[in-house]
């Protein structure tokens, strides 16, 4: 496959991004804490080259309706799913309402980040370079960022794909946001440690 300038620029720009991010979990975490600021400003950057604004990315009202109206039945059951299994193994974590609310809220501001990590830079990068592999693409780089977790990269592999899918025909990453949330917290809240290290990567995955 050969690819035109702006392509290989998109490709070696995705790349780039990808190994700053992986620089930042396995070794500038642990000491420069902060330091994922420069890859934000970074990836703002690289939006305002190429007049990207966040209605652009995403970040709109448009769609959203027509996604809650779609895709929710299979949020909610997923996340039946999930509790019902977490009841049946007897592993969902005790938390109080207040805790609970709290945490949901933040998975919800979390996955909302990651979808727009996800889609509205890798996906839209790779769509440069080649629009029908851009879904898996970014899908294969979500999961890698989770690793060493093996179950953290299989759940984001197949979830960043669906959800690339999603985003490539309704460009809302409200909507998105929004299920990715409700679905980790809830896996955070059924699935033992033993099995999700505590949703840890990198090298906390091994101190845990």
């Amino acid at each position: 496959m050969s690819f035109s300038k702006p392509n290989r620029y998109a490709l070696a720009e995705a790349m780039s991004v990808f190994a700053m991010i992986m620089l930042y979990i396995w070794l500038l975490r642990a000491h420069y804490p902060f330091s994922w600021i420069i890859i934000l400003v970074l990836l703002f950057s690289s939006h305002a080259f190429r007049g990207e604004t966040p209605t652009k990315l995403g970040f709109r009202p448009a769609n959203l309706k027509e996604c809650l109206i779609r895709f929710t039945p299979f949020v909610l059951l997923l996340a039946l799913a999930l509790l019902g299994l977490g009841s049946i193994a007897r592993t969902i974590r005790a938390v109080t309402p207040q805790s609970g609310y709290s945490s949901l809220v933040l998975y919800c501001l979390w996955g909302l980040f990651q979808q727009y990590v996800l889609n509205g830079y890798f996906v839209n990068r790779f769509t440069e370079v080649s629009p029908p592999r851009a879904p898996l693409l970014a899908a294969l780089f979500f999961s890698l960022v989770h690793s060493p977790n093996w179950f953290l990269m299989i759940v984001t592999f197949v979830g960043g794909y669906l959800c690339a899918r999603v985003y490539v025909n309704s460009h809302n990453l409200y909507f998105l946001g929004l299920a990715h949330g409700v679905i980790g917290f809830l896996i955070y809240l059924v699935v033992p440690d033993t099995i999700s290290h505590h949703m840890y990567v990198g090298p906390k995955w091994f101190q845990y």
